[in-house]
């Protein structure tokens, strides 16, 4: 039996794991943390439970997929509901609006709350589906870097219909020439940031995004997101896949001769700091790293020429994140709600250009507790309090400790703008999340949440490979094609086990 290593348990690697183990292999996922999930997991704190990472769900089809191909039931191991309003959004002249999860309402609430004519609304999240059909199995299921994924019908199809993915404009530019109103634009414009981007620079083919949510559906684990994590770590196990935590990958083998790799070097991550500590070296016939690519390269290839002119391409935003228990309920909130700048160029100008955050930010909260009772005790909710931010830069010019005390003020000063309630009184329980612990936590260059961003429009062509001219070496994850997110991250890891299927 072939015996197969994955460095991290991020998401991408533990699909990954499920797919070699299907294929026959002995898989052994090698963690340096003492929990799985990497951006994808959760903490209790003062009674409150918190998902740590990403909180909005699309596709869940890629996780039943798993569970179907590993001739097991859904219902056994996962469980979701779909909900019916996607976002609240506020504004600060008082204008909000609830984005129902149906599509002919939504477009509905836009037109008498923004004024956008509702045809408009309609005619956009067409075409955002005909974007993502003409372009989803060619560039989410495929290497870009492979030839035969240019020479078959999907791929002719979609160059027959070029003009369609606007490749030429900026998401900004096309949602200007779509929508008649200033908000319309920016609420849409936001989608930018799914994947930390800026609409302003970044291409429009990323109105695709949208359909996943409008047209195809959001949703919510019944335990929340880190329901995700344990799922599939379980279906894996149950397959024989073994985990090993509060193990660091130290070094990626290869013989030089062959030119193939031959395992890895670990050590306990438990004795960092112990004059004990236990390395040792493992045979493995397949390697896959689910680290960010630039630290792959970095410390784990440390005699590898890097490819530098893909590895230095613009890394796309992080993320500060106030995790708050509320001794309050706000009922004007729901799950997923959105608080706008009133200069959305001037944000994203700060992130990108200035690399620090901006003085009225875009704030993003998430009240899983709205769904999920347990989440935080009676009469209280927990709150996953977001702004974008600019990757950590690693050269001191970012005082990120007085940034942070400053966003904190300008948030709660700006909620209680809008919402006219009091907020900071209500905090009883923080933990904080910054560019730094990101990048501690799951070895993201600077906390950068997607690896490059997608300021480019040949953005997607400027992603690693998720295979090595080293036999034997492979990459998956968000860093990688086809990028970050819950979705692509298990679409790389599908790529890469067909990958390893066919070498």
């Amino acid at each position: 039996m072939k015996k197969a290593a994955i460095i991290g348990a991020g998401i991408a690697g533990i699909g990954t794991a499920i797919h070699l183990a299907n294929k026959g292999y002995q898989v052994e996922v090698f963690e340096a943390n003492s929990y799985a999930g990497g951006k994808l997991s959760e903490f209790w704190k003062d009674g409150f439970r918190y998902d740590a990472g990403p909180s909005l769900f699309t596709l869940p089809e890629r996780v039943e997929e798993l569970i179907l191909k590993s001739g097991k039931k859904v219902e056994d191991y996962f469980s979701y509901k779909r909900l019916d309003t996607i976002n609240k959004y506020f504004w600060e002249d008082g204008t909000k609006l609830e984005a129902s999860a149906d599509i002919e309402e939504f477009a509905r609430q836009l037109e008498k709350e923004i004024g956008e004519p509702k045809e408009n609304v309609l005619k956009f999240l067409k075409n955002s589906k005909e974007k993502y059909d003409l372009t989803a199995d060619l560039f989410l299921t495929r290497s870009l870097h492979k030839a035969e994924t240019f020479f078959n019908k999907t791929a002719l199809k979609a160059v027959s219909q070029i003009w369609k993915l606007e490749l030429f404009k900026t998401m900004n530019q096309a949602n200007n020439s779509k929508f008649e109103k200033d908000k319309t634009v920016q609420l849409f414009n936001r989608y930018a940031t799914y994947n930390g981007s800026s609409p302003y620079v970044a291409p429009a083919l990323l109105n695709v995004i949208p359909h996943l949510e409008f047209n195809k559906g959001a949703f919510l684990p019944t335990g929340g997101m880190f329901d995700i994590t344990k799922s599939l770590v379980k279906l894996g196990q149950d397959l024989g896949v073994i985990y090993h935590f509060n193990k660091k990958v130290e070094e990626i083998l290869i013989d030089k001769t062959q030119n193939k790799i031959t395992g890895i070097r670990v050590k306990d991550s438990k004795t960092e700091n112990s004059v004990n500590q236990k390395t040792e070296n493992l045979d493995f016939d397949v390697v896959v790293s689910n680290m960010d690519i630039v630290h792959t390269y970095k410390k784990l290839l440390p005699q590898e020429k890097a490819p530098e002119f893909l590895l230095q391409q613009q890394k796309s935003s992080s993320a500060l994140i106030f995790y708050w228990g509320m001794n309050a309920e706000y009922k004007e909130l729901d799950l997923h709600n959105i608080f706008f700048t009133k200069e959305y160029r001037k944000e994203f100008n700060a992130l990108f250009n200035g690399k620090t955050l901006y003085e009225d930010p875009t704030i993003y909260i998430f009240v899983s507790s709205k769904h999920i009772k347990t989440d935080a005790p009676k009469g209280c909710e927990n709150w996953f309090v977001m702004i974008n931010a600019p990757h950590n830069r690693n050269d001191g010019s970012q005082d990120w400790d007085t940034l942070i005390k400053k966003a904190k003020k300008d948030i709660i000063k700006k909620l209680e703008r809008i919402l006219m309630r009091n907020v900071e009184e209500n905090i009883i329980s923080e933990s904080i999340l910054d560019p730094r612990k990101i990048e501690l936590r799951t070895s993201s260059l600077g906390g950068s949440l997607y690896g490059n961003s997608s300021n480019n429009r040949y953005a997607a062509f400027l992603r690693h490979a998720n295979f090595s001219k080293t036999k034997g070496l492979y990459f998956c994850g968000g860093s990688v094609h086809p990028g970050g997110g819950i979705p692509l991250a298990l679409s790389s890891a599908k790529i890469v086990g067909e990958m390893i299927e066919n070498a």
